[in-house]
């Protein structure tokens, strides 16, 4: 059936069509042509506005108000903390948001299980609050609210707020760490312990988790529904446990780029700037190209290595684009930064559910296919590259020179070795930690392993003995540069299996090339 609207616009082109055959005059031909081309143009403006709008509307059927999840949550507050001796009240804010469906679904078990530790371990007795001066019920808010295209999820107590020393004391009993990296650590990077999995710092096991307990899998389902958790904690104050979340998983916005004539797209809501870069704007950092920007240095690989594409054509100044992951940011270089667009991604399918760097595919709005990036695994797999070899003309010129695994995770330190053992004729790999170190193992041959012992993920010590475990690495010299100096530290070393163990504060670079000269087989 024909509208009225297209039958007038048929109308008129046959009619002009009719004007033309007569031979009417070119002007009023090309004046009523003109009148055409602007029916037709309004038509198409209204009929993309009326489909977006069809679009918006597709979305908000699958977005449903907080609260139908929300409203479960006061009876369980109230009654985990009578179960306990305590009293508290749930307090709600935020229940009117609307948020996809499958989110909604998705985070009850996480909330409750964020309220629960809330009660469980954050709220005192109320003869403890008394004490402090508290009110004897306590507080936990469960608030929500709009962040751009993001929903913030608050869950907040007035409680004890997180035990540094009993996460301390957790980490040593279940051998997560030493005590001697323990030591070393930030507050912030021993509160990041509790996502760890099954870490709990609950002395007695009860049908209530203690803080931490379960928290590897609140961040897994978080990060799986494209978001991401923080937390914030303050003695006898309280803990805030933060989530942020897309509103919709129906549609995701791409910041799209070239690589090598291909399309990729990156989750806007990681991008955080665009830049042109040239060949004068980048140097060296650890081994890995790198820019300034906003005056810090960002490590900035091409696109094309982490995917592992062929190298593109000779340089020249591209686009790079900063994605932030977490507290961590990385220069991505591509060919060209494009347009962003709104698009439906779609995971991949058997047998390719988990491909790395890759979360799935969108059919973009001219029909060309779009491989969706993983901003988190890109971060993961830059971090790797720390641990390869850079190949440079004098490398490949040195090739033949017995390569060191250099193994530490102070910056300023691992240069000035670095610069020590090249100094001394040797090929030098960089890891930060233990696991890089393994990683690079696993890549190639190594004459020796010069490692600290402290540093976070896999100290020296499980290094040195993971090293022995190997049967091809048995005879693999391993030389112990630590600030670890005791008696004590030092036979914890060569238990371990390393070959030789030197202090730092007695660091003698010329002990350690007559070392490595006499355990290394040139």
């Amino acid at each position: 059936m024909v509208s009225g609207r297209a039958r007038r616009r048929l109308s008129l082109m046959d009619e002009l069509l009719e004007q033309w055959e007569e031979g009417e005059a070119p002007a009023r031909f090309g004046g009523r042509l003109k009148e055409a081309r602007d029916a037709f143009s309004g038509d198409g403006a209204r009929l993309e506005t009326a489909v977006r709008a069809l679009e918006e509307r597709v979305r908000d059927v699958r977005l449903l108000p907080l609260s139908a999840v929300f409203a479960l949550f006061p009876r369980m507050v109230r009654d985990l903390a009578k179960q306990q001796g305590k009293e508290a009240e749930l307090e709600i804010a935020g229940g009117e948001i609307g948020v996809d469906k499958r989110i909604l679904e998705e985070m009850k078990d996480p909330l409750m299980h964020l309220l629960r530790n809330a009660v469980d371990h954050g709220i005192e007795p109320p003869a403890e609050r008394e004490r402090l001066g508290k009110p004897r019920a306590g507080a936990v808010r469960l608030r929500a609210a709009r962040d751009g295209g993001r929903v913030l999820l608050e869950v907040r107590d007035d409680g004890r707020g997180l035990d540094l020393e009993a996460i301390r004391r957790a980490a040593l009993k279940r051998g997560l760490c030493d005590e001697a990296a323990l030591a070393a650590m930030t507050p912030e990077r021993l509160r990041s312990l509790i996502f760890l999995p099954g870490f709990s710092t609950s002395a007695v096991v009860t049908e209530v988790s203690g803080r931490g307990v379960g928290l590897d899998v609140v961040r897994v389902n978080v990060e799986r529904l494209k978001g991401d958790i923080r937390m914030e904690s303050e003695p006898r104050r309280g803990l805030a446990m933060r989530v942020r979340l897309p509103l919709s998983l129906a549609t995701t916005r791409l910041l799209l780029a070239g690589v090598g004539g291909r399309l990729y797209g990156l989750p806007i809501e990681f991008v955080h700037a665009v830049r042109r870069v040239g060949e004068a704007d980048l140097f060296t950092l650890e081994g890995r190209p790198a820019v300034e920007l906003d005056g810090r240095p960002v490590i900035a690989p091409r696109l094309a290595d982490l995917l592992a594409l062929p190298p593109g054509g000779p340089g020249g100044e591209t686009a790079c684009v900063v994605i932030q992951v977490g507290d961590e940011r990385l220069g991505l270089r591509v060919d060209e930064a494009l347009d962003e667009e709104e698009v439906v991604a779609k995971p991949l399918g058997a047998p390719l559910t988990r491909v790395r760097n890759v979360s799935g595919l969108a059919v973009l709005s001219g029909g060309e296919i779009c491989v969706v990036l993983n901003p988190d695994d890109l971060a993961r797999t830059a971090r790797g590259l720390a641990a390869a070899p850079v190949e440079s003309k004098p490398a490949r010129a040195a090739a033949a020179r017995p390569a060191v695994l250099l193994v530490e995770d102070s910056a300023l330190v691992r240069a000035m070795e670095k610069r020590i053992l090249e100094g001394a004729g040797y090929e030098v790999v960089a890891a930060g930690d233990g696991v890089e170190a393994l990683g690079a193992l696993a890549r190639r041959p190594f004459a020796a392993v010069v490692s600290d012992i402290v540093m976070p993920n896999m100290d020296g010590l499980a290094l040195t003995a993971r090293i022995r475990r190997e049967p091809r690495h048995k005879d693999l010299p391993v030389i112990l540069v630590t600030t670890l100096g005791s008696d004590e530290d030092k036979r914890r070393g060569l238990e371990a299996g390393a070959n030789a163990y030197m202090p730092k504060p007695s660091f003698d670079q010329r002990a350690l090339l007559e070392t490595l000269r006499r355990l290394v087989v040139r």
